[in-house]
């Protein structure tokens, strides 16, 4: 019953980005590279970033990318250069990047986890504080990040 509902909710939805700029970080491959291909089937024009350069040429090639960058997300000076080489707007950022710790219960290294944990939290708050700037959506004010359950307003 609840798909039946998802599914007659988004027949008829147009919904278009054309005209629009979206940054995929970890667009190379995966989700990202899945999201990349749906915001360009939807006209977005695409600015690709990951680790792996070869990867990355394949996934712009495939999209018509309007640009790429090779980095390591999680280098902050590498995602500030980044940041500042953007065009002037962009509407909408996605983050995939990022390293994932996986591990039974009974093996979990807790120093590891900790680590790629804090990895993934900061990078999210790094690419809302550099992104905020660069939103062309003249409703938002700020831009919150919930870390913990809590709100926490990154000012505009």
């Amino acid at each position: 019953m609840t798909t039946t509902a998802i599914a007659a909710s988004t027949i008829g939805h147009q919904a278009s980005l054309a005209g629009q700029t979206v940054v995929v970080i970890g667009g190379s491959a995966a989700i990202g590279l899945e999201t990349a291909r749906e915001a360009r089937a939807e006209g977005a024009d695409i600015i690709l970033t990951g680790r792996n350069a070869d990867a990355l040429d394949r996934a712009a090639g495939e999209l018509g990318a309007q640009r790429t960058a090779a980095f390591d997300a999680t280098d902050p000076a590498a995602l500030d250069r980044f940041f500042e080489g953007l065009p002037d707007r962009i509407e909408h950022v996605m983050v995939t990047a990022g390293r994932l710790y996986y591990a039974p219960l009974a093996e979990l290294n807790r120093d590891l986890a900790r680590r790629e944990f804090d990895e993934h939290q900061w990078l999210a708050i790094a690419l809302a504080a550099l992104a905020v700037h660069l939103m062309t959506n003249t409703a938002i004010t700020g831009a919150t990040f919930d870390i913990d359950g809590g709100q926490q307003l990154i000012a505009r």
